[in-house]
């Protein structure tokens, strides 16, 4: 940075942008309110489980056998079996919204099974919500598998014993519980809403209110500003950081299996790369208003949609894959949830370190090269 940095010109300039935040409600609010609303949000009101499906059921021939399948759905914590007399109540049913699907044992399910014979059972599902039916179809089959495992050993029935049995095991969410993978991602978006946003009007928000031009006289030099901004909303974004933390392991109870030490340099990174990312901003906008607009679609929402805090990186297109690299928070992303669920996973730790690093980097000059002590 250019000049020599007289550390009591820097302490009086973190002084001043200290006592800003603390007067400007909207500072204290991103930092500590919106991330509380956010957790409260994503971890009780937002889901990507399907819990209590509500199934129907369609038994056109009833016997021991099939009411002892039936039995198996109703034991399931997932689905909510509703019992129709005919398969045209069913279909009726789905297309109104009502169920999510139906399981039809047909006419003679009983005695083609006890036979030896094939006696295949009817799945429909409604389609419309893609991810729900993949959900539902897995818990229907696992009810299913559940049950024909009990059959043969009960029934000692050799004919339908499978000849590969699958024994599955999940690792580091064994619970499959979506609060798990969703609440560390929402570590990145709000450190992001930080470090971005409210950096982003910063600079902006100087030139607007003319107090650059009183900053730029004086003897301070470019370096001492940048610091002099750069070190209260690190601060404020690691506070923001702690909170959300606490919060999500003693409200939420989300598992934590790696070190604080880890998570605190991976957040320090990720937090001086959103601090740059809204000093470029902050720099070359005229105004807060579009400072704030450009921050919204350079950082928000590439942090919420391509960081793979909710849509997987994996399934998307190559190009856009091939993107999300330049996305800050997809690396930060991926280290919170392996140290939250799966602990100090160093290979991806130092795989997202070294991207951190690079576009800190990169940022870091962009802003040197653009931020100039005067004011043409």
């Amino acid at each position: 940075m250019a000049g020599r940095i007289s550390l009591r010109r820097l302490s009086g300039l973190i002084r001043k942008e200290t006592l800003q935040i603390i007067r400007d409600p909207s500072s204290i609010g991103i930092a500590f309110v919106l991330p509380v609303c956010l957790l409260v949000l994503f971890g009780y009101g937002v889901s990507l489980d399907a819990e209590h499906v509500p199934i129907g059921i369609v038994v056109e021939t009833p016997s021991a056998t099939a009411q002892d399948l039936v039995s198996s759905f109703y034991q399931s914590e997932f689905i909510d079996p509703v019992p129709y007399h005919s398969m045209k109540q069913a279909e009726d049913a789905i297309m109104h919204r009502e169920i999510s699907g139906a399981v039809w044992l047909r006419s003679g399910f009983a005695s083609d099974l006890l036979s030896g014979r094939q006696a295949p059972v009817g799945v429909i599902l409604d389609g419309v919500d893609a991810n729900t039916a993949r959900i539902v179809d897995g818990y229907i089959m696992g009810s299913w598998y559940a049950w024909l495992s009990r059959y043969v050993r009960e029934k000692r029935a050799g004919y339908l014993r499978p000849a590969v049995e699958l024994r599955h095991r999940i690792w580091f969410n064994p619970a499959v519980r979506s609060r798990n993978f969703l609440v560390p991602g929402l570590v990145a978006v709000i450190m992001t809403l930080t470090g971005g946003m409210l950096t982003a009007l910063v600079v902006a928000r100087e030139w607007e209110r003319g107090t650059m031009e009183a900053l730029i006289s004086t003897p301070v030099t470019k370096g001492e500003i940048l610091l002099g901004k750069i070190v209260p909303y690190f601060v404020l974004g690691m506070a923001g950081m702690v909170l959300t933390v606490f919060l999500a392991i003693v409200v939420f109870q989300v598992p934590f299996r790696g070190s604080f030490f880890t998570l605190a340099v991976s957040s320090a990174l990720f937090m001086l790369t959103s601090i740059f990312m809204g000093l470029i901003i902050s720099i070359g906008a005229g105004s807060q208003f579009v400072a704030g607009q450009v921050a919204i679609v350079v950082t928000f929402l590439p942090a919420f949609i391509l960081s793979g805090f909710i849509f997987d990186i994996g399934s998307m297109p190559p190009p856009v894959q091939a993107i999300t690299h330049i996305i800050p928070a997809r690396h930060f992303v991926s280290i919170l949830q392996s140290i939250f669920l799966a602990g100090d996973v160093w290979p991806v730790i130092f795989r997202s370190w070294l991207w951190l690093m690079g576009l800190n980097l990169i940022f870091f000059l962009i802003i040197m090269r653009k931020f100039h002590k005067r004011l043409l």
